[in-house]
């Protein structure tokens, strides 16, 4: 049972006008599709075994995660450890589970992780931010709670993320506490721990407790943890340390190698594949030596290099492949998926950025991505969030949330009372049936412009990022506090000051 003080959360005051049907996460009717044969992924697990046999991962200034495989019968040497063929996947389809849920303090927000559920979550990372007043700029703690608050607003979104923007004007050293906070207090739905070494984590576990209780967190996933590979083939003690605080609290963690084609994996597809395959493999064994069935996911953030300049390109046919052949591995692992979704290299929320982006969301849709980091806002390699972007970007979740719910087949979509109705050679536009669906029988996207060329240039003759720039504002200035019980509000403050004068601050981490 959820802490009753969890329920004190709840969204206030009255609902605004035409707000669009809202569903925790998408349950995907649509079918995965497939870039690899049967005989296709087994080569490529095959490689992946052989990779971790002969080659081997290394785990560096983590002596507890070396005697953790040496205790299970790995090959250890120094910090690298060589596995058995079929030792990691046999680990982890032991007792990895197949889905799992984690909560939010909003009961109604809790989020599937597995099967056939998608969660998007907005963008992670970027230490600047960007909008058409005031430009390209280092992120400040005001951006990373407008963002917050921003993204509570948006139906298409089901996760609150994590780092939505790196607030620098924050010490290093101490900006986790206050971004969970701003999680906490300014939206109600899922949110991520902190990612970067065991002591961060244990910060956003005792936060955690605080929020939801100590007995609730011990037995329910209320954080989410990314732990990224430090490509090829390498894990270092800040990855890992999260990652082993996490598992043993039984907080799902997501392996997820981070490459490049090219430079951090080979220039190849399947080459790639079958290294990240390895990495994750390594990774999830891991989590389940130390917890066995704590919930974990495979991740995948594999993408591509310009070949001329050796900049990170993105929205690109190899990233798709890799992406698509992705989920079948997971699949076949028994594990949700964790990838990303609209990513771009591109400086503005213009042409380039949406096909970039939206090729990138589809192809994680159509191979069944369980969970997609950076759904919104990503922009130039991910060193900027743009507000712009989230809003366009959040038309795209919202279009591909509509088409994977699938073909309505229900008695009221057939409409043949209403086709027998209206008759040969008349219209439905004042059909009873049309009247009683018109609000919800087609998806309303809100940054496109669909009027006539004179209503257009009457409005102003504003492009899409022009609309969206006036749709954050909305959006924003229609935010309602979902709110939160002050003894927990002063608890989480308290407990913030407590961490933050234990040590002074630093610009590093």
């Amino acid at each position: 049972m959820v802490d009753a003080r969890i329920r004190t959360g709840r969204r206030r005051g009255v609902a605004r006008k035409n707000v669009q049907r809202r569903a925790p996460y998408i349950l995907r009717q649509i079918g995965t599709l497939n870039a690899l044969s049967e005989e296709g992924l087994c080569l490529i697990e095959e490689n992946a075994d052989r990779i971790l046999n002969q080659t081997g991962m290394e785990f560096h200034d983590d002596p507890e995660i070396l005697r953790i495989f040496h205790n299970a019968g790995c090959d250890v040497q120094d910090t690298r450890v060589r596995f058995e063929p079929g030792f990691c996947r046999q680990t982890i389809q032991a007792t990895a589970p197949a889905t799992f849920i984690q909560n939010a303090r909003n009961p109604a927000n809790a989020v599937q992780m597995g099967g056939d559920a998608t969660v998007l979550c907005p963008s992670w990372g970027p230490p600047f931010v960007h909008d058409l007043d005031g430009g390209r700029r280092y992120a400040t703690y005001t951006d990373f709670e407008r963002l917050v608050k921003l993204h509570q607003t948006i139906p298409w979104l089901h996760h609150s993320g994590g780092v939505v923007c790196e607030p620098v004007d924050l010490p290093a050293n101490k900006r986790h506490l206050d971004m969970l906070y701003a999680h906490i207090r300014w939206s109600d739905r899922p949110f991520m721990g902190a990612f970067i070494g065991a002591e961060r984590a244990g910060h956003a576990l005792d936060m955690a407790r605080i929020v939801f209780g100590k007995d609730h967190v011990a037995d329910n996933a209320v954080l989410y943890c990314v732990s990224n590979t430090n490509a090829p083939l390498v894990m270092d003690a800040h990855m890992s340390g999260a990652l082993k605080t996490y598992a043993r609290a039984g907080q799902p963690v997501a392996c997820t190698p981070w490459v490049l084609t090219g430079a951090m994996s080979p220039c190849t597809v399947a080459g790639t594949l079958a290294q990240v395959l390895a990495e994750a493999m390594a990774s999830l064994a891991l989590v389940q030596l130390i917890n066995p069935g704590a919930p974990c996911l495979m991740g995948s953030f594999a993408s591509t290099m310009s070949m001329q300049t050796g900049a990170p390109t993105f929205g690109t046919p190899e990233a798709g492949q890799m992406v698509l052949a992705a989920g079948q591995l997971a699949r076949r692992l028994g594990v949700p998926l964790h990838t990303v979704g609209t990513l771009s290299a591109s400086k503005l929320p213009d042409a380039q950025s949406q096909q970039e982006g939206t090729w990138g969301l589809m192809m994680a849709m159509f191979a069944g991505a369980n969970v997609i980091n950076h759904a919104t806002g990503w922009l130039e390699g991910g060193l900027v969030t743009s507000f712009e972007k989230t809003m366009i970007d959040a038309d795209l979740c919202g279009k591909l949330g509509r088409f994977f719910e699938g073909i309505d087949l229900s008695e009221n979509a057939q409409a043949m009372a209403a086709i027998a109705a209206t008759g040969p050679g008349q219209h439905f536009l004042g059909s009873e049936h049309t009247q009683d669906n018109f609000m919800s029988a087609l998806f309303r996207a809100e940054t496109p412009d669909n009027n006539a060329y004179e209503h257009w240039e009457a409005a102003g003759r504003l492009d899409s990022g022009q609309r969206a720039n006036a749709l954050w504002k909305s959006h924003l200035s229609a935010y309602e506090d979902p709110g939160l019980d002050p003894a927990i509000d002063e608890e989480l403050r308290g407990y913030i000051a407590r961490r933050k004068a234990e040590k002074p601050d630093m610009d590093y981490f």
